[in-house]
């Protein structure tokens, strides 16, 4: 058994020492490539990795069977190929560094960050949202309501005419009433107030989505696939009521599930402030000791 264990720590020692700092590279590493297979996968470059696979395999065969001027043509071209994936796949790049840019490091960091605006989302602003827009969803008005989480919406506010008013069912379904000035576009509802109204939305180009879908819901897929905003569609023509998360498109069918999944957002709002009345308390405990 000994000369085993010696036997095993000779090989052991062929190998290089792992410390910590290595096993933090590793796990870092390997989130990277995780996340950058998934963003693949999600969008139009899922066929371009499976075509560089099978440029690959092929490039590994010329290389076996010694065919060099077919390798001669690929290491003059792949240069070129770059340059051109770069340009065609700019899109999908530009969505990349946004979704990157819209995450609030500073709250993931430091998780009682108290600069954060949209911690009055009450259960009374998710009933006059479910309100609205099943009310809308009756007379088949159409709206687009865009709910700012922790990635700011500002930008997407700027395009928009400033608001600035309580979430309420009648001001919804007035703002979204047909021939009124801000009915075209989007609102921004941040906390319980709504932000801004007649805002533009990227358009998504994702081939998945519905042809018989309008450009407002490709517009809500494009806002929720660059930020994590919760997007409220009623549509135009059927009356029917969905919700956008993620580049995810779900219809929901009554009232009841539309409550449902906007109360989520409450229980993010309570577990994202518990740090914040902690933090609050101290200050309180230091107003008292003066």
């Amino acid at each position: 058994m000994a000369e085993i264990f010696q036997m095993f720590h000779s090989w052991l020692s062929f190998l290089p020492k792992i410390t910590y700092m290595n096993i933090v590279e590793i796990a870092i590493i390997a989130f990277l490539i995780y996340e950058i297979l998934l963003w693949i996968k999600n969008t139009r470059a899922w066929t371009l990795l499976k075509g560089l696979v099978f440029i690959l395999v092929f490039a590994i065969l010329t290389y076996l069977f010694r065919l060099d001027t077919i390798m001669w043509i690929l290491e003059k071209t792949a240069l070129v190929a770059t340059t051109a994936l770069v340009i065609i796949f700019q899109p999908e790049l530009r969505r990349a560094l946004e979704q990157l840019g819209s995450k609030n490091l500073v709250s993931l960091i430091f998780p009682f960050d108290d600069t954060k605006q949209n911690s009055n989302f009450t259960e009374k602003t998710v009933s006059e949202l479910v309100r609205a827009s099943f009310e809308m969803a009756k007379v088949k008005t159409g709206a687009l309501m865009v709910i700012e989480r922790s990635g700011s919406l500002k930008d997407i506010e700027r395009t928009g005419i400033e608001v600035d008013g309580l979430v309420t069912s009648q001001l919804l379904i007035n703002i979204f009433e047909h021939n009124t000035p801000l009915h075209d576009g989007a609102v921004v509802i941040r906390g319980n107030r709504v932000a801004a109204a007649t805002c533009y939305l990227p358009l998504s180009d994702n081939g998945s989505i519905n042809k018989a879908l309008g450009t407002r819901h490709r517009a809500a897929v494009g806002i929720s696939e660059v930020t994590d905003s919760l997007t409220i569609i009623v549509s135009e023509e059927t009356g029917r009521v969905s919700l956008a998360e993620h580049g995810d498109l779900r219809r929901i069918d009554d009232a009841e599930s539309l409550n449902r999944e906007l109360r989520g957002l409450l229980v993010q709002e309570e577990s994202g402030s518990r740090f914040k009345l902690w933090k609050g308390r101290q200050k309180d405990e230091k107003k008292t000791d003066k």
